[in-house]
């Protein structure tokens, strides 16, 4: 990967939108990590008030960390839903916070490593014939999520439901191939808000809960310390702080797909050390303050992808909006009422581009696939993580099939020859 200006970007790392534009794509950004970010918490038990507010705290402290070098977003993470469920049953917030906290603290103890080692062990391990299957994994991993939100409804089959994802996909793809100028950077945004007036004509959305929120609201702001005082949970550490494993490869995988698609290699600058940094420290910040552990999105990268667009401006004032709407309870409300087939229709687009940018990779770099090693390595990389072939652990620590199609993926390119046996 090589640091380089990407000819195609219409407006690169630190391009500023006018404001009109740069409000829309901001709000882009925003509605598209919005359903996500704040499930997690619906799921777990926390308040989603809170998941918006270290969300856009978190990205723009990543932002800060490096040095607005890094066009990621940071959304709620869903590596940990079991066991802060579990946490927040059996113990309370408290335990919670200081599991998030422990997994913040272990992004910054690689960070340390990677200060001493460097990262050219990145282009050793990660080389196109593992990177690309890994970046196609990513995306489609999510297909079934998106999938399932485009089909059922209270987990049944509901046609309306398939009906919506549809219109919105298509409507998404025409957005995105017809529009011009201002508009045309918005296709997801539109795409969205067209499926959202068909789902309220198709009586998908419930808006009881925008008429029931205050227009001011405080986030349900919450921290380690309980009611008597802070009493330490080894039980949360140890049954979170391991799981950050498995989102160490999500950021190494979302940052080879950011320099990919950016044209800039976010392993060389700002550095390994500061992205992770940046990560950690978002993750620390939820924990103290009563949101769930955060990570880089998908979803907000496969925007990237479609408008070609990668300002950290965009991605800062996103953020921005995040913070503000957090204590805005209608607008909040109003988001939240975005219903799942909408989002799973603009999933198919979000999931499908991130895997197209890992066939581009492949393309790229001339990976040949008639030579056994390179599809030794890519076959198991492909089926492990799609199919989610998951290491479950104990009811707590569950390696998602992402993350052990990365560890076949690295260790398959170091133990397998260059040339099969059969090829000599």
């Amino acid at each position: 990967m090589s640091e380089n200006t990407n000819s195609n970007a219409i407006y690169d790392l630190h391009d500023k939108p006018p404001f009109l534009v740069w409000l829309g794509l901001s709000l882009q950004h925003l509605f598209s990590m919005f359903g996500a970010t704040v499930l997690v918490p619906l799921l777990v038990g926390l308040n989603p008030g809170v998941a918006l507010f270290t969300s856009g705290v978190g990205t723009l402290l990543h932002l800060l960390i490096t040095r607005g070098k890094v066009p990621a977003y940071m959304g709620s993470s869903f590596a940990f839903i079991i066991p802060m469920a579990s946490l927040l049953k059996t113990i309370g917030y408290p335990a919670v916070a200081q599991g998030i906290i422990s997994v913040g603290l272990v992004y910054l103890i690689v960070a340390l490593v990677v200060t001493f080692t460097g990262t050219g062990w990145i282009e050793y391990i990660f080389p196109a014939e593992v990177v690309g299957p890994i970046i196609m994994v990513i995306g489609l991993s999510l297909a079934g999520s998106a999938a399932s939100s485009a089909t059922m409804l209270n987990n049944k089959y509901d046609w309306r439901v398939f009906v919506v994802a549809l219109v919105t996909l298509l409507a998404t793809i025409a957005f995105n191939m017809f529009l011009k100028g201002f508009l045309g950077l918005l296709p997801v945004l539109l795409g969205i808000i067209f499926g959202y007036i068909v789902a309220l004509m198709v009586g998908l959305v419930d808006l009881s809960p925008v008429a029931s929120a205050h227009w001011f609201q405080l986030p349900n702001f919450e921290t380690f310390i309980g009611k008597n005082g802070f009493v330490f949970y080894p039980a949360a550490v140890l049954s979170m702080a391991p799981l950050a494993l498995v989102t160490l490869s999500e950021h190494l995988g979302h940052l080879m797909v950011l320099s990919k698609i950016t044209g800039h290699d976010f392993f060389a600058n700002p550095g390994l050390k500061r992205t992770l940094t940046g990560d950690g420290t978002a993750s620390v910040v939820a924990g103290l303050v009563g949101g769930p552990a955060v990570t880089s999105y998908g979803e907000n990268i496969g925007v990237m992808q479609l408008s070609r667009v990668y300002s950290v401006w965009v991605i800062g004032g996103a953020a921005f909006f995040a913070v503000v709407f957090s204590f805005i309870g209608k607008l909040s409300a109003l988001i939240s009422t975005i219903p799942g087939a909408v989002t799973g229709g603009v999933g198919f687009m979000l999931y499908g581009v991130i895997a197209a940018a890992g066939l581009q990779v492949i393309v790229d770099n001339k990976v040949d696939y008639s030579k056994k090693r390179n599809l030794m390595i890519a076959a198991p990389i492909l089926v492990v993580g799609i199919g989610n072939f998951h290491l479950q652990l104990s009811s707590q620590v569950d390696f998602s099939g992402v993350a052990i199609a990365t560890v076949l993926g690295i260790v398959l390119n170091l133990v397998l020859p260059k040339v099969a046996g059969s090829e000599k």
